[in-house]
């Protein structure tokens, strides 16, 4: 018996293919909207069940769906480095058109929204850890401002709809999230690390590696995001794992998980590249009863068991 119709744009991409299988293991009928402009089929090809549909179709573009609709989960969008910086315009499209197409959708269809926002909303932060109420240090025409942007006018308009609109609204704000089904060449510090190490090759930390992250294994993550899906709270919501790690640390985490002799060498820090970034989940914790349970070394584990050497490497 299906217990509810989830749509996820974006879904078969890195989060949102780990999203359609969590929800399809729960007994949802899943649609999952995607271009595959980013995304992949292979991350979807192992769902094969009657309640599990692809729907090839470009959000920035109204999508027509027959049947009731009772979650919509907004994931679609270049997320990495490399796909925003490649494709400026179209993450600003997506984060534009994409969201008023989605929250259009779950209006129409009386559904529950939720909206994949990100941590990048707060900037390099001048306040740490971040909470909720910060509202983030931005520049909006540096090489991250197509992204940054589009993502808090994405937040901005879903208020819109739920507080004129009625629109019933969720915002999570995802911090790094790493796991299976990661591309090795998407830009982000876990895959490279992961690739360069299993490879045998130099692990290129830019800066002088004191910049720090929070890293969050991706089934606590997607845990997170259904949890918030179906907890009927409105406003924004940080999901993360606020354990802080160095880039220098996290390239010594990845050589001992692989166990590789690579080399660690320094190459000049991004522009505009964060120097702190740390999750509070204080109001997950309170409102969702959600907290991280994987560690960065376990799941590091996990990923390049499940993901195999070859896919790390690329």
């Amino acid at each position: 018996m299906v217990v509810s119709t989830c749509l996820v744009t974006g879904g078969a991409g890195f989060l949102g293919s780990h999203l359609c299988d969590a929800l399809v293991a729960r007994g949802h009928r899943v649609l999952c909207v995607d271009n595959l402009d980013t995304g992949s089929l292979v991350n979807i090809e192992h769902i094969r069940v009657p309640e599990f549909s692809h729907i090839n179709c470009d959000i920035t573009e109204p999508c027509f769906i027959d049947e009731p609709v009772d979650f919509v989960y907004h994931l679609a969008s270049p997320a990495s480095p490399i796909d925003y910086l490649r494709l400026p315009l179209h993450t600003l499209k997506v984060g534009s058109y994409g969201t008023h197409h989605a929250l259009g959708l779950a209006k129409f269809k009386r559904a529950r929204f939720l909206l994949a926002s990100t941590s990048e909303v707060y900037g390099d932060p001048q306040v740490h850890p971040q909470k909720e109420s910060y509202w983030g240090h931005v520049n909006p025409i540096g090489p991250r401002g197509v992204y940054d942007e589009a993502k808090r006018y994405g937040e901005a308009m879903t208020m819109a709809y739920h507080s004129q609109q009625g629109v019933d609204t969720a915002i999570a704000r995802i911090f790094n999230t790493y796991g299976p089904r990661m591309r090795p060449h998407d830009g982000r510090a876990i895959p490279t690390f992961l690739r360069q190490a299993l490879a045998s090759r130099p692990i290129t930390v830019y800066g002088d590696g004191s910049q720090t992250r929070s890293f969050c294994y991706v089934a606590d993550l997607i845990r997170g995001l259904i949890g918030l899906a179906e907890s009927g709270y409105h406003e924004p919501v940080n999901i993360g794992n606020p354990d802080e790690f160095t880039l220098l640390e996290l390239a010594e985490a990845v050589k001992e998980a692989t166990g590789s002799d690579s080399e660690i060498i320094f190459e000049a820090l991004p522009v505009d590249d964060p120097k702190q970034r740390q999750p509070d989940i204080g109001l997950a914790r309170e409102v969702l009863d959600w907290s991280p349970e994987v560690s960065l070394r376990e799941g590091l584990h996990r990923t390049i068991e499940e993901a195999g050497v070859e896919a790390l490497v690329g």
